[in-house]
This record gives structure tokens, sequence and C-alpha cells, in this order.
């Protein structure tokens, strides 16, 4: 269950969606688990040396923007995928509270969006497959501030009222094709509440065996 190359060769099946990008979205609540499923989905997309490019929302997102990107990134990033072209956008440094020099995002066939928000209705007509870490937000945010210590305490309090505000209006699990659920034994791959796909077949299928 752990293992994700079945995984990755369903994403590999699917039709490109931006450009010649598989472009593919892991959201959820802020820890939820989203940045080690990608890593491991990264791994098993790409080769032993060079995993498949993620691009991390939380360096789109900076305080006092948390949720303000999507110009941005439909400019630094959808749209020179879409032209074929690799993407540069500049990361924001969560330390130095400022953007930082412009980072390079690959074209490859499958690329991955990680972060709160990776599902947002302005990105989902360029997504392949949209993923939800199917944990619900107290214990999801209890994690994440258990990891991040007493020194953050109030930057999470602030980020979970917005985080709040950001899925009422813009909600993204309904959307998803599949439903992520972390287990003893690893992951499983559920077929989400959207209506069905490609991507939601193979996950049916592929659990059935």
């Amino acid at each position: 269950m752990d293992d994700l190359q079945w995984l990755a060769t369903g994403l590999h099946a699917l039709a490109p969606s931006c450009g010649p990008v598989r472009l593919v979205s892991v959201d959820g609540h802020a820890g939820s688990g989203k940045s080690t499923f990608a890593a491991r989905l990264a791994a098993a997309l790409g080769t032993e040396s060079e995993p498949a490019p993620v691009l991390h929302l939380d360096d789109l997102a900076s305080h006092a923007e948390p949720f303000a990107w999507t110009d941005r990134m439909l400019a630094e990033v959808i749209a020179p995928l879409s032209e074929g072209r690799a993407a540069h956008y500049a990361p924001y440094d969560w330390d130095a509270h400022r953007f930082t020099a412009p980072r390079r995002l690959p074209l490859a066939p499958v690329v991955l969006i990680e972060g709160v928000g990776a599902g947002r209705r302005a990105l989902r007509p360029r997504l392949a497959g949209l993923f939800w870490m199917d944990r619900d937000a107290s214990s999801s945010w209890q994690r994440g501030r258990q990891r991040d210590g007493e020194a953050l305490t109030e930057f999470w309090d602030g980020w979970t009222t917005a985080e709040t505000q950001h899925f009422s209006a813009d909600p993204s699990r309904p959307y998803a094709q599949a439903l992520v659920q972390e287990r003893p034994e690893g992951y499983a791959v559920l077929p989400g509440p959207d209506i069905p796909s490609e991507l939601n077949r193979f996950i049916t299928l592929s659990n059935r065996t």
C-alpha cells in the first residue's frame, strides 16, 4: 500500500492538462501530510536520481497574502507550462519576510502542486488530477502545531482562521478525484467525490486487485 508506483503509472497515462504537462495537485488542511505524500509520489513519478518536479505553495504564499497568490501562479507557472516552457517563480522566505530570486520549475510529464489551496477553482481547469489528504482540520492543525512548536503559536492562530475562510469560499475536497488516507501500513488512495474520471476509474480498479 505504501508503494505508489501503481499510482505513478496511472498519472503518466492521463492526458496532458496544461500544455504538455499533466498537472496534479495535492491539497488538504495544513498539517495533513501533503508535503510528505507529494515527495513520495514525486519519487515514484520520476527516476532514482530525478523525482518529478514539485511546486510547494508555501513558496508562493506570504505572511501578508497567505492565499492571494492566484494571479502570480497563473502568470509565473501556469502560463509558461501551458506554452511548453519551464516556469520561473520567486519563492518567499518566511524568515526574512521577503520574496527571493526566481526559481526554475522544469517541464516534465507530470508536475505536482502541493499545498493548501492547490485545488482551488482557478487552477482546476488546468489539473489532470486532484488529491485530497483525508485528515480533518482539527487533527491536521494539532499535528502542525506540535511539529512547529510554541514559537509559531501566534502564526497558527492566524493561519487556521485564514484557512477556514478560504475553504469556506473555495472548497477543494468536493472536486477531488482521489482521497489519500495515512494508515499504519502506508497510504490508501481511494476514489474521491468528484465525477468519474480516468484517474478515478484507475484508482477504483487498482484497489480491487
